[in-house]
């Protein structure tokens, strides 16, 4: 699926699946494979089934967001709440959820909170491409582009091909007025991974759109 081949991800999920149908992994999978393929309804099922049987906040977040593409903006808001309750518990076991729980805020809640809580994974030296990435946004969700852009960049230079990461750099160039390297991420972005959101593919193809053709100087122009 994250190498944008969301029909061999379902084939090899399926085959997983029949080997161990409680394979909570597996169906998770398949279901960020069908959403991809844009078969929603199926995707809903299986992100519903795994979460009755296994509620993790990642699935909770990755449900509220397809309800969102969907504009299904009632059922958006009932997974979200319970996404923080989820969180909570995890918290109150010592389960450390602080960089999903900062991609919850950057997105859907608030994003100087998600900036305090990876700036404390930092802290810790926790400096990998995800938290790197996930800083990097939350910064720009809370209007700091610049600082943001040193992250961004961080993420997307540790050389893993992530179709989010090149997204989330991309819009931070382009919000700085850097275009020619903005066409160029956003562009990555959608050729590592057509599909890698329902909420953020769309929005990198419309950027893309709007940056247009480079001009006549040159790509980086």
């Amino acid at each position: 699926w994250e190498r944008g081949e969301p029909e061999e991800a379902v084939a090899q999920f399926d085959a997983a699946l029949r080997t161990d149908s409680g394979h909570h992994a597996s169906l998770a999978g398949k279901a960020r494979a069908l959403v991809a393929l844009g078969r929603t309804d199926e995707a809903l099922a299986a992100y519903q089934s795994v979460l009755a049987k296994l509620p993790r906040p990642l699935y909770a977040l990755e449900l509220g967001e397809l309800y969102e593409s969907l504009g299904l903006d009632g059922d958006a808001r009932s997974q979200y709440a319970e996404l923080e309750k989820l969180l909570a518990r995890s918290k109150a076991a010592g389960v450390d959820e602080s960089v999903l729980r900062a991609r919850y805020e950057s997105e859907h809640g608030d994003p100087a909170v998600a900036v305090e809580l990876l700036r404390a994974q930092w802290k810790k030296q926790h400096r990998g491409a995800a938290v790197a990435d996930a800083l990097g946004w939350a910064l720009h969700r809370a209007g700091q582009s610049e600082e943001g852009l040193t992250y961004a960049r961080r993420a997307v230079d540790t050389g893993v091909r992530n179709a989010s990461y090149a997204y989330h750099l991309g819009v931070i160039e382009r919000q700085l007025g850097e275009h020619g390297a903005a066409r160029r991420h956003l562009d990555e972005a959608l050729r590592t991974n057509p599909a890698f959101s329902p909420l953020d593919a769309p929005k990198a193809r419309e950027a893309l759109d709007a940056l247009g053709e480079p001009p006549p100087g040159g790509p980086g122009a």
